[in-house]
């Protein structure tokens, strides 16, 4: 029945279950005395909160559980400490499939050695049984061509470098076969 993480946990801990109790947030720094800590259970507790820096100083934490807790997105800066992390559970949360789940998407993108499950959206209810990556690519596809403005001169976004350059100066060239001063404002 704890409600919040012991402060006086020996430091030279490697696993740590503190899984089943009524832990609902997790303060910044609450596990900075034990940094050789390599496994940490946190599983059905009902977290909602972790606060950025929590995790500081666990360095050489390989194995995380927040499965089964009420967490519905990571704040940016949860995981930076967390160097070492090879399995991340998160199974049985309520993952919100808004903008303020794309830095755990793309924290777990840039750390391809993490193995992890159980982020699935299960708000809001368009987005519900997605898989959180899947939202996260719909979010920033291309708009429909009949939505985008229409100005005097576009370019496809797909463009590359190289081809935009070409465009450019064929823009130029054109403007001086024709004696057209275009001028751009704004």
């Amino acid at each position: 029945d704890l409600k919040k993480v012991p402060g006086n946990i020996p430091p030279d801990i490697v696993k740590l279950d503190l899984s089943s109790n009524k832990i609902r947030q997790l303060r910044a720094k609450e596990f900075e005395d034990v940094s050789e800590l390599k496994i940490l259970n946190l599983n059905s507790n009902g977290i909602a909160y972790i606060d950025p820096a929590a995790f500081s100083g666990l360095n050489n934490l390989e194995e995380l559980d927040l499965s089964n807790n009420s967490l519905q997105n990571f704040e940016y800066g949860v995981l930076e400490d967390l160097y070492f992390l090879k399995i991340l559970w998160m199974r049985e949360n309520p993952w919100r499939c808004d903008y303020n789940i794309h830095y755990l998407f793309y924290w777990l993108k840039h750390h391809y050695n993490v193995h992890y499950n159980g982020l699935e959206c299960k708000m809001p209810e368009e987005y519900k049984g997605w898989s959180v990556g899947k939202y996260v690519r719909s979010y920033y596809e291309e708009c429909p061509k009949d939505k985008l403005p229409i100005y005097p001169e576009t370019f496809d976004l797909d463009k590359d470098d190289e081809e935009w350059e070409r465009h450019k100066e064929q823009s130029v060239q054109t403007v001086k076969k024709h004696g057209v001063i275009v001028t751009v404002i704004g």
